[in-house]
């Protein structure tokens, strides 16, 4: 039978907070959070937290959630094993800090990429800075899986910041604009910055891309094929109105796709354009074992990790609370282990 006559489409699903996906990545969290003003401590209004339950807020009330933050937005201290975070922030900024005594505020299109290896904490909170006006927030945490060989090593942590993003524009015979991000991996000539250097990722067999597509209405662009014939992909068009993926039906934004990567596709957007994130990778094939925030091989290494954890605290908290921030007045950068500062200039 001829490629041309079997869909693209490999199997669609709803796209929800979490997002499933294939190997190698374990999921992807989108979270949108239309914030309100915020006071000089950087959290909301006190009496805008009445009726939530504060530690553990997921409630999306009036259009955002506190997570387990209980004055400012986010996620406190938490440990991590045996993977990596890539956070892409498309609004608002991230405190970061971790146990590690590195630090950051990033944010408006950065990507901090941090593989927690044998063993990290970290916080990630969401700073309200702006006092007389809304604070928009919205990120995608991908977490990416490491072979067995690599997910005892050394945590680290590289910023992709958007000055240095590569971005690729196209025009079609309309007229009509596309615009990808290159967050992770290669299109055509256009490379992303380089990732962290035990990634999967930083392996050029495991063909990774990590893409934001955005198609303006009626454009059309081709996804080239993918390099590696193991290779998995997974479209999420995750705002927009609809996009068809080349012979397929069009599918509605808001819409997972799990796509075959070895051949181009034509994607058309419809009438309210579409924008969208592409997930591909040649998988890892090893067995995972997953709990909460460790993900390893065996359920044996599971267990040895919560042990190490009691017992090291993966190197203990250097910071005087669980979720610290930076202040209002503080712009994005980055100060890393070795006490080295980075700037997105």
């Amino acid at each position: 039978m001829s490629t041309e006559t079997v869909s693209p489409v490999l199997q669609t699903f709803p796209l929800g907070a979490q997002w499933p996906t294939i190997d190698p990545f374990l999921f992807v969290a989108h979270h949108r959070d239309d914030y309100p003003e915020g006071m000089d401590d950087l959290g909301p209004a006190p009496e805008q937290l009445a009726g939530r339950p504060l530690g553990h807020d997921f409630s999306e009330q009036d259009g955002w959630s506190m997570y387990h933050g209980s004055r400012v937005p986010g996620f406190p201290q938490h440990p991590h094993r045996g993977f990596e975070t890539i956070t892409h922030v498309r609004h608002g900024l991230i405190d970061h800090a971790d146990s590690m005594g590195a630090t950051a505020r990033f944010g408006h299109g950065d990507t901090q990429w941090m593989t927690a290896g044998k063993g990290v904490q970290h916080c990630e909170m969401f700073p309200l800075v702006n006092k007389d006006s809304g604070n928009l927030g919205e990120l995608f945490q991908i977490w990416l899986n490491l072979p067995a060989a690599d997910k005892m090593v050394d945590p680290y942590f590289t910023m992709l910041w958007n000055e240095r993003t590569p971005k690729v524009r196209v025009v079609d015979a309309a007229g009509v604009t596309t615009e990808i991000t290159v967050i992770a991996g290669s299109l055509g000539e256009t490379a992303a910055s380089t990732p962290p250097p035990n990634s999967w990722a930083s392996k050029p067999e495991a063909d990774l891309a990590v893409w934001h597509i955005r198609i303006e209405a009626g454009g059309r662009w081709t996804l080239p094929q993918a390099t590696n014939a193991e290779t998995l992909r997974v479209l999420y068009a995750f705002e927009g109105s609809s996009v068809q993926i080349g012979t397929a039906d069009p599918i509605a934004a808001h819409t997972g796709a799990a796509i075959v990567a070895d051949r181009d596709l034509e994607l058309v957007a419809g009438d309210g354009g579409i924008e969208m994130m592409l997930l591909q990778g040649r998988p890892i094939g090893e067995p995972v074992a997953q709990h909460g925030p460790f993900v390893m091989n065996t359920r044996a290494e599971i267990v040895q990790a919560f042990e190490d954890y009691r017992r090291t605290e993966f190197g203990g908290w250097p910071w005087p609370s669980p979720d610290p921030n930076h202040g209002p007045d503080a712009g994005r950068f980055a100060i890393h282990a070795d006490g080295r500062r980075e700037d997105p200039a």
